[in-house]
Formats: C-alpha cells, structure tokens, sequence
C-alpha cells in the first residue's frame, strides 16, 4: 500500500465536522501571532526592514553590504528588523546590534533557517508559523525596506512591498534593490514584458530603485524622509 493512499484513506475516514474543527482552530492560533506582533512591535519606531537570502556566507559582498546598511541606518536613528535567520538576515542584525540601534528579528523555521541569529535584540525577536502573519509584521512596523539578493522568498517579499504600495493599501515608502548585477535582469524582463504588455504602468517602475553602495542606500531612505513624515504604514 502507498504512502499516498493511506493518506488518501486516512483524509477519507475523517468527517468534514472534525475537518472544519480543526480549521476553526487555527484561528486562534493565527490570532495569538498576531496580537503578540503588535504588542512587541507597536512602540518600537521608526524602522527599516532588511531582506535577503538566508545562505549567503559572512565573508561575501552582500553579507558585508547588509551589515553597513544596518550600521548606518541605526547610526542614524532607525531601527532594523530582518527575518532572524543567517546569511543577509544576520548581516543585518548584526549591523544594527554593533552600531547601538534597535535590532528586531522576526524568525520562522526553514530548512535554511533553522535557529534565530545572535545579534536580535532579545525583547525584538518574534516566533512564527504563519508566513503571512510575519509578513504583516514586515509590512506594519517599517518605514522601508532594502532588498538584497535573495532567493523566492527575498522576491516574494520585495512583490508583496510594490503591490501593497501600487495598491494603496499602505502608505508609500522607499524601497531599495541593492546589486544591479543581481536585480537589472529581472526589471529588464519586468520592462520589457509587463510594461510592454499594459499589465503595470511606467510610473509604477518609481515605486523602487537600484544602487550599488550601503551609503546611496541609507541616502536613499535618508532623502526620502526629508520630504514625507514618517507614520505608521496601516
């Protein structure tokens, strides 16, 4: 007998009443996420989230990038929240952490993501099951956020951040690609198929930039600043 038909049977054998129970159940479950979210993230201010793949190395660029991001944003008043884990995550922590600034890590278990970093500050880091949950989270309680190379989920984040703002479901923010070596082959297919197609406007490709250095990314959320208040985002 397979794996799959015994799972099959079992789902069979179970009524559509126990099935709904244990739906109704998880409700709690994502509500408890939520309310411990914003009681540990409503008063922490101005922030900038980090994103970025969990597997890049401490000694590589953009590891060493992320780092002196977060430095210069905490050196100027902003706090950092990342996804918790290593690689860009910890660069940015890390960052934060060693230039005196707020250092949040909003952590979920994945096979590259296994234990939070060290450098979160302990009443800033945050447990969760729910990927969308942690991404409210992500969206809430920033100011900005600043893409480094990742992999789906660095993008899933990064399309979650333009369409919230494209939208207007929430208020418009900064958002910076760091490595136009990296990015410029995804906004080239971007421009030449969804523009060209009508699917997206040319003044939506405004809603981002690319740069190079940490200074012209922290400049980036520095300027923008100079213009707009900064406010919650919901």
């Amino acid at each position: 007998m397979d794996k799959d038909y015994k799972i099959r049977r079992a789902f069979e054998n179970k009524s559509w009443q126990e099935i709904k129970v244990n739906d109704s159940w998880h409700i709690f479950k994502i509500m408890a996420e939520f309310v411990d979210g914003f009681e540990k993230l409503a008063k922490i201010g101005p922030c900038v989230s980090i994103f970025g793949s969990a597997r890049t190395k401490q000694d590589h660029k953009y590891y060493l990038l992320s780092q002196k991001i977060a430095g210069l944003l905490s050196e100027n008043g902003y706090g950092v929240i990342s996804g918790g884990g290593p690689g860009i995550m910890e660069a940015a922590n890390k960052g934060a952490f060693e230039a005196g600034g707020k250092s949040v890590g909003l952590n979920i278990e994945l096979p590259f993501e296994l234990f939070e970093n060290k450098y979160i500050d302990r009443d800033k880091l945050l447990e969760f099951k729910y990927f969308f949950v942690r991404k409210v989270m992500f969206m809430k309680y920033a100011q900005g956020f600043i893409i480094l190379p990742g992999g789906f989920g660095t993008l899933d984040e990064l399309f979650e951040a333009i369409t919230l703002i494209q939208t207007g479901k929430i208020a418009r923010f900064p958002i910076v690609l760091v490595g136009t070596e990296y990015w410029s082959g995804l906004f080239d297919w971007v421009r030449a198929s969804m523009l060209t197609a009508a699917n997206i406007k040319e003044e939506d490709l405004d809603l981002f930039v690319m740069v190079d250095t940490a200074e012209d990314a922290a400049d980036h959320i520095f300027k923008f600043y100079e213009k707009y208040v900064i406010k919650p985002n919901f």
